[in-house]
Order: structure tokens, then sequence, then C-alpha cells
């Protein structure tokens, strides 16, 4: 079908517009859809035509459609059942008033509004003047086979379905489908046998694919030809109102599939109602950019009147983007997250001092890889907490002399404050008072991701690690896809688990706050980055925001820490030191070393 409509729009010279219209109900095997998507995917693709698909069921509201139909297109392609190509047509009789303007073209490859020749004369259907409006109608159906072996294949297909079945066929162009149903085994069998003949297998498919392509053959049904794409070339008739009296129609082309040519009736005319084809894209209609489009000018009222309109327009929209602009100042110069250090309440040291907070056990290589390390004894200390206006909170120090407020440091500030997300912990503020620099962020009880995965007294069901992991799945795509683009410092002790089990992601944003106090060859140092993606370990000090890649390897490695529970970049058979691991990585000699 698609290979017809780039013949007619060509000899039609319909280069611009066109639109489809197509019954679907997305349950059975869409037949509408897939005769119909040639045509739309060849017209876009091959001839560069701006073409609009619409589908439709039987609740759709038709009126939709006629104006679907009167704002994309003149050249209209309609496929669906008969009655509900009628109710549309009755319908665009009542709703167009320029008919003669419009060229439909209703995809009936079976020729089921044909039996009588008319297609507008159908049972239980009733419309006034329905030659006048079906004059601007076209029908295309399969072309049928003449040739004698088609017409013996046709008288056995019906004498063996009386006998076999018992069912009285009439002949018609279902007859087509059984032939070309048998062309195909034909086919199938030509490609088998060469195959087998070559020394192949039976179930070698690609090779049996190959060899129907771009082939030709005679089969019951003429000449078959096949496309690169394993498609058969299909041949159809083209027809329209050849009787302006009666309102019968009859053939007035025939396309050649195999030829991609359409072949004129000698005899048969159309008669167009405008006295010639339809414009595609008539001046006028689907853009006015064009001077021309204006009859005159516009009356001295008329000018005011549209000059007042673009004057409010422009003043409301400026007016917005100012009070935009405005409200940001101001919340910038507010500075609403800004928490002094003397409301941040600690508890008395001899009486209530605990090490509250996460604490993370030493693991199998020695040490622990969280955001806040300190050593303390058997256990490190991970989050300190402290109350700010009565509420827990955690607070993490930074370890940095001061921080220079710059305007991108402020937004970034602001839009912290703005997260409001299930799966990340809530920024509550900042403490930029030296030395006593901190971000203070929700605090989840239960602790971090690493603490659950190193307590061998949890036990961890695959339910409730594919729960943890669909967590972090969703506070990433978050990230990914917020001002701050990406984490940069991912990893499991970032994991935080408030008290209803639920992960949420720490540590984000903010990269102007971060900073390393190790020194380059600490233990620690290369602790933390067994994280970090090999591409940013060429850098000594990566970028500190990171990269969405990045982020995605870090997730790798949580992973493989959720499904073994082994620490993260567990190698079987291996005892290698965090230092090792980061040397190994950034080399990048293959085969690449990863857990």
């Amino acid at each position: 079908m698609g290979d017809f409509a780039n013949a007619l729009h060509t000899h039609f010279n319909w280069t611009s517009r066109a639109a489809v219209v197509f019954y679907d109900l997305r349950q059975d095997d869409r037949p509408h859809y897939f005769l119909t998507e040639g045509i739309f995917f060849n017209l876009d693709r091959e001839m560069n035509v701006t073409i609009e698909a619409r589908p439709y069921t039987d609740e759709t509201d038709y009126k939709e459609l006629i104006a679907f139909m009167q704002e994309n297109g003149r050249i209209i392609y309609i496929c669906g059942p008969l009655r509900t190509f009628l109710s549309i047509m009755k319908l665009f009789q009542s709703e167009i008033h320029d008919p003669e303007n419009y060229a439909i073209f209703y995809l009936d490859v079976f020729a089921e509004s044909l039996t009588d020749g008319k297609p507008w004369q159908q049972p239980n259907f009733d419309l006034p003047n329905p030659i006048e409006v079906f004059k601007s109608v076209f029908v295309i159906t399969y072309h049928p086979p003449d040739n004698p072996e088609y017409r013996d294949f046709q008288r056995k297909l019906h004498t063996r379905a009386q006998r076999d079945f018992g069912v009285l066929l009439e002949p018609s162009l279902m007859d087509y489908i059984a032939g070309s149903f048998y062309d195909g085994f034909l086919l199938y069998a030509m490609a088998l046998e060469e195959t087998l003949a070559e020394g192949g297998a039976q179930n070698d498919g690609i090779n049996i694919t190959m060899r129907m392509q771009n082939r030709r053959f005679w089969g019951v049904t003429g000449l078959v030809t096949i496309d690169d794409k394993n498609a058969r070339n299909i041949d159809v008739d083209l027809w329209t109102m050849t009787n302006q009296e009666t309102g019968e129609f009859g053939v007035v082309a025939y396309f050649n599939g195999s030829t991609k040519e359409i072949i004129w009736s000698q005899t048969e005319k159309i008669h167009w109602p405008s006295g010639g084809p339809p414009l595609d894209n008539p001046p006028c209609v689907f853009s006015t950019d064009d001077p021309s489009c204006n009859d005159g000018q516009l009356p001295v009222l008329g000018i005011v009147a549209v000059g007042s309109g673009l004057a409010l327009i422009i003043f409301g929209i400026s007016s917005f983007l100012i009070y935009r602009k405005l409200k940001l100042e101001k919340e910038l110069a507010g500075m609403l997250w800004r928490i002094r250090w003397e409301d941040l309440q600690f508890e008395s040291p001899n009486k209530y001092h605990k090490r509250a907070g996460s604490r993370l056990t030493l693991s199998q290589r020695g040490s622990s890889y969280g955001s806040l390390i300190t050593a303390h004894g058997k256990y490190q200390l991970f989050a300190k907490t402290g109350y700010f206006k009565g509420n827990l909170v955690a607070i993490k120090h930074v370890n940095k002399k001061r921080i220079e407020l710059t305007r991108q440091v402020l937004m970034e500030l602001k839009h912290m404050r703005d997260v409001q997300f299930n799966h990340l912990t809530r920024f509550i503020g900042a403490c930029i008072d030296p030395p006593n620099i901190c971000i203070v962020t929700e605090y989840c009880p239960r602790g971090s991701l690493q603490d659950i995965l190193e307590n061998e007294s949890i036990n961890l069901d695959w339910m409730f690690r594919y729960s943890l992991i669909n967590d972090i799945v969703k506070g990433m795509n978050y990230l990914h896809n917020s001002y701050f683009g990406c984490h940069g410092n991912l990893k499991s002790s970032n994991c935080v688990v408030d008290s209803r089990f639920v992960l949420k992601i720490t540590d984000y944003g903010l990269a102007s706050f971060r900073s390393s106090c190790e020194n380059d060859d600490s233990h620690a140092l290369y602790a933390k980055k067994l994280w970090t993606a090999p591409e940013l370990l060429i850098y000594d000090r990566h970028p500190p925001q990171g990269t969405q890649k990045g982020d995605v390897y870090s997730f790798g490695i949580i992973l493989q820490e959720i499904a073994l529970r082994n620490g993260p970049f567990y190698v079987e058979g291996m005892d290698l030191s965090p230092k090792e691991i980061i040397q190994k990585v950034r080399n990048g000699q293959k085969p690449y070393f990863r857990p």
C-alpha cells in the first residue's frame, strides 16, 4: 500500500500534507492499522509528506475525526469496517461545506463496499444526496488475479470447502488471501529445497529467509515478487464514481506492485467535483504566513484591538517573568536554608553521650567507606546527630575553613531546599559559621545500607533486597532528571534507611561543600574510591559533581554488595587492599578488572 500511495501522490503532485484515519481496537490482530502502516511510513519517510494519523473505535466521537481531517489534510485515507466508514461520511456531509476540495481514499481491500458497485447504497444506511458527497471518494481494493491457474485454484478451493467443511463459498477477493497463502508455502518450499541442496539444515531459519528475499516466481495468483524485506509487492485497483448520474463506481487505475507503476484506464476517467485534483496544501488553510492570505488591510479599530491585545500579552508575560525573577532573588537573598550554630542542640557528653547515628563495622579489608569516617575503636562513627527545633537531625561536618556564597552556591542551596522526594533525604539547612561548617539533613534511624548488609544478625530475604534496589533506582532517576543531574558520590554508606525501612539517598548536591581531607595515599581515601567509575579514577581528585554514567557504575557496585553481602568490590579468591584494587581498575589493562 505504501508504494501505491507514493505513486499516487507523485502523479497528482500531492507532496505536502495528508492524513490517515484507521479503526483500531488494540485487542485483535489490528488489520486496519497494518493496512495503513505502509502508507503512513512511506509518505513520511520517502516522500517527506507531513502526515498525521488518528485511530478510532466504536466509542469515538466522530465529530473529533471530522475536525482532525479538517485540521490536518485534504488528502484523507480511511481504513475501517464499512459501517464506520459510512457513519464518518454521513457526518462529513453535514460538517464539511467544501467536499470538492477533499480526496477521500477508503481502503476496502476485499471490495465489501462494491457488491453492487455503489458503496453509498448499503442496507440500514440513509444518506441525503449521497451521490454528491461520494464524488470525492475513492475505494482501494486488491487487484483480482485473472490467470487460468488462479481460476482453477479458486474452483478447487470452493469445491474442497463445500465437500470437506460443508461451507458454500461465493467468489470474492477473500479467495486472493487463500491463494497468497498457498504461494507463501511455495516460496518457503523453494527456499528450503535450495538450502538442503547446498548442505544446509531445515531449521536454518536465517539461511532460508535470506533465500526468500528479492525473488520472483509464478504462483497461483500470478507473478509473485518479494522485496528485500521479505514483503510481497501487491497489485491494487483504484475505484471511483465513473457514472455521475447513477453514482456507480468503476476501476479507473490499476497499480502494478512489481513495477511500481499506475496504469490508468483508457475508458474510465476520474470526474473531479472541482474540475481537477484538489490541492493537498491549499493556500491560507494550514499556514497563513503568506502575506497574500490577508484579503486587505485591517481596519483601524482592528489594528488598535490587535495592538492592544499584543501589548497586554507582552505586559502580562513580562510582569510574570519579572515577578519570578524578583521572587527568586528574594529567596536567594533570604537564605532560608541558613542555620545558626547556636540553633543546633547536642546532648551532654558526660550524661547522654553516645555514638548516635550509623555505626559501620570494619569490613574484611579493615576499613569502612562512609562519607564521614572517624576511627573509634572497633566501630567507626558515620554521622553525628543533634536537635534542630526539637527534631533529631543528621549533621555532616564539612572540612572547609569557609564557604564562599557565590550565586551558583546560593542556587544550589535553594534547589536543595526545594527537593521533596520520598527516596532522597530531606535537606533541612546548612551552617556556614566557621569553624562549624556543616550540612543538616533528615535523620534515618535504621542506619546506612552498608550497616544493614554488614550486620549478619539481620536476615535479608530477596523481596526486601529487591525493595531496597527499587528505592535506589527511584531516587537516582529523580536526581538524574533534576537540577543536580547526578550524584557523584553514590555508595552503600550514602544510602540510609528510615524507620519505615524506606531507603533514601543522601549526600547528593552541594558539590562546593565537598572536600577531601585524607592524604593522597591513605587507606581511607582508596577505600572510598571503590565505588568510583574507572573513567573518573584517572583524576587525582575527580569532579565532585560526578557524571550520570559514573553513578550507574557505582550502582552496579552496590548491586553486588546487596547480592553477596561481602562488601564492595568483592573478588572471589583474592584478598586485595583498596589501594591495590584501585590501581588495577585505574590501569585499564585488558581484561578489565571488575568485581
